[in-house]
């Protein structure tokens, strides 16, 4: 009985997306890498866009993506348009509005800005200097991101 047990459950594990991707803030990954220094993953999105929400359903939901994330790094998503401020390396980063309710985040124009322009999805890799190691923009499959992460443990 036992055995049919952990079968379903192990069976049912796979196919709902059993694990969980560990989510902090700045404010937490920072104070935990203090005893356990990792790299931080950054995932700049909007509540708009559309490619933010696919990798959140199939990237983000990716078993092998979830374990890596999980155990190598810290795992944060960073929304352009929130308005809390952040404390992040030292500095407090501000909501920006540019219209009735619009605007961007500093943090967030700081890290997505590839030559001048800003795109969502960003996904950017800070080592524990705060140094960054990645960015990238746009849409992230679960195989790519593998090999991304991959890269980046390995260097």
């Amino acid at each position: 009985m036992k055995k049919i047990a952990f079968i379903f459950f192990f069976l049912f594990g796979i196919t709902s997306g059993f694990s969980q991707l560990k989510t902090y803030s700045f404010e937490q990954a920072e104070k935990l890498a203090v005893e356990n220094p990792k790299p931080y993953f950054i995932f700049i999105k909007t509540p708009w866009c559309k490619f933010c929400k696919m990798m959140e359903k199939t990237t983000f939901k990716n078993e092998a993506v979830i374990s890596i994330l999980n155990a190598d790094f810290y795992f944060i998503e960073l929304n352009v348009e929130e308005k809390k401020d952040i404390a992040f390396n030292g500095k407090i980063f501000k909501f920006i509005p540019n219209g009735i309710n619009s605007g961007t985040h500093e943090l967030a124009s700081e890290l997505a800005n590839i030559n001048g322009e800003i795109s969502y999805p960003t996904t950017v890799i800070l080592n524990q200097n705060f140094e960054m190691i990645g960015q990238k923009s746009g849409f992230i499959d679960s195989k790519s991101l593998l090999l991304l992460l991959s890269n980046e443990l390995n260097h």
